[in-house]
């Protein structure tokens, strides 16, 4: 990939202008220049020599005036599924730009590539050869944050033994191994992790930890390039103190190790006996991605960390206190292995989740999603008070919107689930969503293998609770570690209104499924109920089914709207009456 094309050249540029201008930038090259009518190519000895040619020269040196356009020389039988973006914006981060490429189709891989320079470069591999060039058509020379992207074509040596990808759907399915997890692209200075780390520490031990007119954490602070907030106030009287940690990944692990340190020494002055475990909070909705299926990921962790792992019981869960505290025992050397392995699963699970929820987000008109309280923020002081959830019967950006109703349909078997003990859990997410659920009985449904749940409320409160069931069959095992959670949803709409729906030939019902991946179906000859409504069934992953529920929503808006009577040019409105 150390080959360079060399485009806009000049009729009167020689191999001696191209020796002087890699001199002049001190650009190693390894074979000749090779000069032809309008273009030239050049070897160098290594891919750094490469992109050192391509940031230094394209678009920015002239020769014989004209500006030159550098860019790895790929063969016509290797562009295929594989691109490289160049100036990247320095503090973009990855759940950002990860949305933006499945915007046009399945990203197999997205790694950074080192270089000098300020902006981020890094390779892709898209699932099929036409996704990869959609994205050059309409990511080059667009503008992020001020920066112009520049992508282009890398050789792809599996291009030729290939055949066709069969992958279509947009979106993304295994991901490169070189990421490290790491959240932003900038090469320097690195970015803290979106996701911070919250740890609980014993209210007796904060001031040893704060230090001297707060010398100690300073100093934390200033060794592990972090930012630390402890949250004194919180839970006055209580016997723990939650602490939050903003950092990158090994800035928060060093800040965590220093504090467990400062925790034993004081306990030994104190001649505190009883054992310090490393307590780590965490949001509710990764807990299930941690542990894994039968507990596999937890014991894993244990095993490789020789570290004792206790995760606090889902009952403790409140509205407002949507985090799981995780208890792990052992060696302080231990429990810090341990925090690093806890923390990078948590972190993957967020990036997943948040690239999932910018592809989607801007397509769902009607919602609020920063007041959806789903994910943690990553704001500081971002803990259990979890100001971000609207309280009961507020449903933020969607005042304006009416009532839908929802069936959702779930396996019969995940109805103890998604109920709790004592149907705890039901209500929790009842109230959280701000939304009525019902779950129909067994015997309405006979030897069907699945349940109906009817969800009352405004798309808000759709999204809020038919997002937390989804993820609820997930955590729980009733889909496979690799299987994506589908489920079905019926609406109902006029029976006037379902051509609209389907459109002329089932034009609309087509250019819908195209546009959410959702399976879209209205079926024939239904009889209208008792309210002149028939049913629309909806089939795919959450987004998909938010998506075009909301579609649907839209289309039945504008049908309403038609369907009202037009004022007469002569009515007057009424007016108000004087008191």
């Amino acid at each position: 990939m150390n080959k360079l094309y060399i485009g806009n050249v000049s009729a009167e540029a020689s191999e001696e202008d191209f020796e002087t201008i890699f001199e002049q930038w001190k650009i190693p090259h390894s074979g000749p220049f090779l000069v032809k009518t309008g273009y030239a190519f050049v070897d160098c000895p290594d891919e750094k020599a490469a992109m050192k040619a391509i940031d230094v020269l394209s678009g920015k040196v002239e020769l014989h005036g004209k500006l030159l356009e550098v860019e790895h020389s790929v063969p016509k039988r290797q562009r295929s599924c594989k691109l490289q973006i160049r100036n990247i914006p320095p503090h973009m981060q990855w759940e950002v730009l990860d949305g933006m490429l499945a915007q046009y189709g399945g990203v197999e891989s997205c790694e950074q590539v080192n270089t000098d320079t300020e902006t981020a470069v890094v390779n892709v591999r898209y699932a099929a050869k036409d996704q990869a060039r959609l994205a050059m058509e309409k990511l080059n020379g667009s503008m992020m944050e001020n920066y112009a992207l520049k992508v282009s074509y890398i050789p792809d040596e599996t291009a030729a033994a290939e055949g066709p990808s069969a992958g279509g759907r947009r979106g993304y399915v295994a991901r490169g191994s070189s990421r490290s997890g790491s959240p932003s692209l900038g090469t320097r200075p690195k970015m803290q992790s979106d996701i911070p780390l919250r740890i609980l520490v014993p209210t007796q031990f904060v001031g040893a930890i704060i230090g001297k007119e707060g010398a100690t954490i300073r100093n934390i602070t200033k060794q592990t390039h972090s930012k630390i907030d402890i949250h004194r106030k919180e839970n006055a009287g209580a016997a723990e103190k939650p602490i939050t940690i903003h950092s990158t990944p090994e800035g928060c692990s060093n800040a965590c190790t220093t504090i467990m340190e400062i925790m034993q020494k004081e306990a030994l002055d104190t001649k505190f006996t009883e054992e310090i475990p490393l307590k780590i909070l965490a949001h509710n909705n990764f807990v299930g991605r941690l542990i894994g299926k039968e507990g596999r990921n937890l014991k894993k962790i244990e095993q490789d960390t020789e570290t004792k792992i206790t995760i606090s019981a889902l009952q403790d869960l409140t509205v407002y206190n949507p985090e799981r505290t995780i208890t792990v025992k052992g060696t302080i050397e231990a429990c810090a292995r341990a925090e690093e392995e806890l923390m990078k699963k948590i972190r993957e699970s967020y990036e997943s989740d948040m690239a999932a929820m910018n592809l989607q987000s801007n397509l769902i008109p009607g919602l609020n999603l920063n007041a959806l309280g789903l994910f943690p923020s990553g704001a500081p002081g971002m803990g259990p008070s979890m100001s971000s959830i609207p309280p009961p019967g507020a449903h933020g950006g969607c005042s304006s919107f009416g009532s839908e109703t929802v069936h959702l349909f779930i396996p019969a078997l995940a109805v103890g689930a998604i109920i709790g003990k004592q149907g705890q859990h039901i209500k929790q997410l009842s109230h959280f969503a701000g939304a009525s659920i019902k779950i129909a009985p067994a015997e309405e449904v006979g030897a069907t293998p699945q349940r109906r749940v009817t969800i009352a409320g405004p798309p808000e409160a759709q999204f809020k609770a038919q997002c937390r069931i989804f993820g609820k069959l997930k955590e729980e095992n009733f889909f496979g570690p690799k299987e994506e959670v589908k489920l079905e949803a019926h609406i109902k709409v006029p029976s006037f209104a379902a051509g609209r729906v389907i459109g002329k030939g089932g034009k609309t019902v087509n250019e819908l499924q195209n546009l959410t991946c959702a399976e879209v179906v209205v079926p024939r000859d239904q009889t209208p109920d008792e309210n002149d409504q028939v049913i629309v069934k909806i089939s795919g992953h959450f987004f998909a089914c938010q998506l075009a529920q909301r579609k649907i929503q839209e289309i039945l808006a504008q049908v309403k709207r038609q369907q009202q009577p037009k004022p007469t040019s002569g009515a007057q409105p009424p007016q108000p009456r004087r008191k």
